[in-house]
């Protein structure tokens, strides 16, 4: 299973009224976890993305699966004056595959309050097609409307199975990645993924650019999102770091003239102990280092927290912050970026280990964590919650969290809960 973590760093001064981009600091001395909703199946089934927060306090999402089409859904949960939270599911997936199916990736604001985001399969094709970007835009009546702003072609040329969501720019252009496609020959013939940019026209239509395929010798198969610098540069991920070479990379495309996007490679990784397969994206530090997780490698190779900062001869080197380990306490396997507070601390999820009695579902447990920066640059891990072995409060966390104005955790899991099979979303009070 894929999560696509997208950090939406990018568009927040158009955004920022409508999104919290809030990092708090708060001590999580003994963090409790609170269950805010148990997808059923016909509300949705397998959220694989991360939550953002409106300005009022509710939370939007999306599943993989489930709804009433079992195509995957949107959907919102607003809190009540009990504590108790509902759900309302904003959009189901038809079952013929032309508005999308199976979305992976979390949604992004727009400054009207539109959403955005990608399905991974479908689209104008049906259920051959190979995804979709799609916006959702709210009504009078509180009906949200879909509309599909593009289709990846079934010949993959454009990318296909986008599993991140979308970044916008201050203009409203629309950023992101394909797992998939764009150069043809590269890959096996399957392409090596692309990285794109949706242009809105004033006859409502969108049009796509790629700002580069990846070639599969200079980073390949990009699975999370993109994010911007204050100069307008975008950063992200490769799972690989060419075809057939599992180490990844971290990359910057910076605009030129004439529209053209230059892509670098700022950092591959070696040979598993500094990482290796980050399926996250990369999320800025306060003093412009990058930081983001691998699903394997570290000392233990079950996946690490590491830092890349740029060094005075302009390369870029990584420390590793925390090497997972499968101890029966610790998690492993993060497939998301961590999200970090005022302080400097860092918060994130693994999508399996914890308990040491967490043989269901293939081990998926899962954990949620901090990561605090101490003496010498020695970083300390606290295990913030352990999902349970018997999935009754969620497994298989698989995006990253997001904080309220409280410096409350929130975050979803793939399967468990009281339907087992269908996850959860859930709090984590510090």
């Amino acid at each position: 299973m894929l999560s696509r973590m997208t950090t939406t760093l990018s568009g927040a001064a158009i955004a920022a009224f409508l999104v919290f981009l809030i990092t708090p600091t708060f001590v999580f001395a003994a963090a409790k976890e609170k269950i805010l909703w148990n997808f059923t199946g016909t509300d949705g089934a397998g959220s694989q993305a991360g939550l953002i927060f409106d300005q009022a306090g509710n939370l939007y999402g999306t599943t993989g699966g489930g709804g009433p089409n079992y195509s995957g859904t949107v959907f919102e949960l607003s809190p009540g004056t009990n504590g108790q939270w509902t759900e309302k599911v904003l959009y189901s997936f038809d079952t013929n595959g032309s508005d999308g199916w199976q979305p992976l990736a979390p949604l992004a604001f727009d400054k009207s309050g539109k959403l955005y985001s990608t399905t991974s399969l479908a689209g104008r094709y049906g259920n051959g097609g190979y995804g979709t970007v799609f916006e959702l835009s709210p009504g009078t009546n509180g009906q949200w409307t879909e509309k599909v702003l593009y289709s990846f072609d079934n010949d993959g040329s454009d990318g296909y199975y986008p599993t991140a969501g979308v970044v916008l720019d201050a203009a409203g252009n629309l950023y992101g990645t394909t797992s998939l496609g764009g150069n043809a020959t590269a890959c096996g013939g399957d392409g090596c993924g692309a990285i794109y940019e949706l242009t809105p026209g004033t006859n409502g239509q969108w049009t796509e650019k790629i700002l580069y395929s990846c070639n599969g010798k200079d980073g390949a198969n990009p699975y999370a999102g993109l994010i911007f610098d204050g100069s307008g540069d975008l950063y992200g991920t490769t799972v690989n770091a060419a075809f057939g070479d599992h180490r990844g990379t971290v990359f910057e495309l910076t605009p030129g003239s004439h529209g053209k996007w230059a892509y670098k490679v700022l950092y591959t990784f070696g040979e598993g102990t500094d990482g290796r397969q980050p399926y996250a994206g990369v999320v800025f530090g306060a003093k412009g280092t990058l930081f983001t997780s691998t699903y394997y490698g570290g000392v233990n190779d079950y996946g690490a927290l590491v830092e890349l900062m740029r060094g005075s001869d302009g390369k870029w080197k990584a420390k590793v912050l925390h090497s997972f380990s499968n101890n029966g306490t610790d998690g492993t396997y993060p497939m998301a970026g961590p999200i970090l507070d005022n302080a400097g601390n860092l918060y994130g999820t693994t999508w399996m280990g914890g308990s040491a009695d967490c043989t269901r579902q293939f081990g998926l447990c899962g954990i949620v964590f901090e990561l605090r920066p101490g003496p010498k640059g020695k970083w300390t891990e606290t295990v913030l919650h352990s999902f349970l072995p018997n999935g009754v409060d969620g497994v298989g966390p698989c995006d990253s969290l997001v904080f309220d104005q409280k410096g409350n955790l929130y975050g979803t899991t793939d399967a468990g809960g009281t339907s087992d099979l269908y996850g959860t979303v859930f709090e984590i009070a510090p």
